[in-house]
C-alpha cells in the first residue's frame, strides 16, 4: 500500500496484509479490520465533534476505522503506477500516478476483482455496513483504472506522435522555403525587366513549381503518418496542440497535415499546392495571349 496525504491532528499509521473471507449465516462475507501499511496515512476531515469521517464520493462517506477496510480490499489490485491517494477538496478522492509512457499495457481493472466476494454486490438493506465498505471499495477501484486509462491514452497519442514526425519539421521548412521561391517567382513575372526575359522568367516559375510540389509531397509522406496516429487517438483527452507541444514540436501547430478517417487521407497540402501551381500556370497562359507574349 502506498502513502495517503495527510491533514494535521488526522493521521493514522496502518498496514494492510492479503484478505482472507468467511462467510456468515447471512451468506454474506465479513472480513475483520486489516491493517494498513505502517507508511500509509489516511486523511480524516472532523465531522460533528471527534467524529471522523472520509468522503468516497458515490454518496458514500466512511469512518477512518472503515477506510482502513475499504483500503484493504483495494489493496491486492493496487497497480504499480499508482503513487498515492488523498482526499479531494471538496469530495471524492484525488490519485496520484507516476508519469505513463504509452508503451506500458493499457490499464484495466483486473478480472480478479469482478469475482472477489469482498467487493461483491450487497443490498444496502441486508447489510448496511458490507454495501458501505464494498461501495467505497469498487469506487476506488472504477475511478483509479478509469483516470489511469486516460492518462495513458494521452502518453500513448504522445508516443506515437514522437515515433512518426521524425524529420517532419526539416521537411515542412524545406517547403516554406519552396513556397517562397514560387511567390517571387510569380511575383516577378508583373514588373518591366520580366517583359524583356519572358521566357526565361517563365521557365523559373516552372522550375519553381516543380520544387515546390516535391517539397510538398515529401513533407505529405509524413503529414499521412501523422494524421493516422491523430484518428487512431481521436478519443484522447489531449488536444493536438498539446500532444505536439509534449512531443517536443509545438511548431506542428502550423503544419498543414491532412485528414485520415477509417484508412483513407486526404491530402490538403498537395491538393493546396497543385491549385495554387493551376491558377499561376492559367494567369500565365492569360498573359501569354492577350500580349502574344510565348507562355513557356
Amino acid at each position: 500500500m502506498r502513502r495517503l496525504a495527510h491533514e494535521p491532528h488526522a493521521e493514522v499509521s496502518v498496514h494492510i496484509k492479503p484478505l482472507r473471507a468467511s462467510l456468515d449465516n447471512s451468506g454474506l462475507a465479513h472480513i475483520p479490520p486489516t491493517p494498513l501499511p505502517a507508511s500509509s496515512t489516511v486523511a480524516t476531515r472532523p465531522v460533528q465533534g471527534d467524529t471522523m469521517a472520509i468522503n468516497l464520493g458515490d454518496r458514500v462517506t466512511v469512518t477512518e476505522g472503515e477506510m482502513r477496510e475499504v483500503l484493504a480490499r483495494f489493496q491486492p489490485y493496487w497497480p504499480s503506477y499508482l503513487l498515492t491517494i488523498e482526499p479531494a477538496p471538496f469530495s471524492g478522492l484525488r490519485y496520484t500516478f507516476a508519469p505513463f509512457t504509452g508503451r506500458e499495457a493499457e490499464p484495466s481493472r483486473p478480472e480478479a476483482s469482478y469475482d472477489d466476494p469482498a467487493l461483491a454486490h450487497v443490498w444496502e438493506a441486508d447489510d448496511p455496513v458490507e454495501h458501505k465498505l464494498r461501495t467505497g471499495a469498487r469506487t476506488i477501484l472504477r475511478e483509479v483504472f478509469q483516470q489511469a486509462l486516460l492518462k495513458w491514452r494521452d502518453a500513448a497519442f504522445v508516443a506515437d506522435l514522437k515515433a512518426v514526425i521524425k524529420d517532419a519539421p526539416v521537411r515542412w521548412q524545406a517547403y516554406e522555403r519552396e513556397l517562397k521561391a514560387t511567390e517571387s517567382a510569380y511575383a516577378y513575372l508583373r514588373t518591366a525587366e520580366a517583359g524583356r526575359e519572358w521566357p526565361a522568367a517563365v521557365c523559373r516559375l516552372v522550375d519553381a513549381h516543380n520544387r515546390l510540389t516535391a517539397a510538398a509531397t515529401a513533407f505529405e509522406e509524413r503529414g499521412r503518418q501523422i494524421a493516422y496516429v491523430n484518428e487512431k487517438h481521436l478519443y484522447a483527452d489531449l488536444g493536438w496542440a498539446p500532444a505536439l507541444e509534449r512531443a517536443g514540436h509545438p511548431e506542428g501547430r502550423a503544419w498543414l497535415v491532412g485528414g485520415a478517417y477509417e484508412g483513407r487521407y486526404d491530402a490538403y497540402l498537395t491538393d493546396q499546392v497543385r491549385r495554387l501551381i493551376e491558377q499561376q500556370q492559367e494567369f500565365v497562359a492569360r498573359v501569354g495571349r492577350l500580349s502574344g507574349m510565348p507562355t513557356t
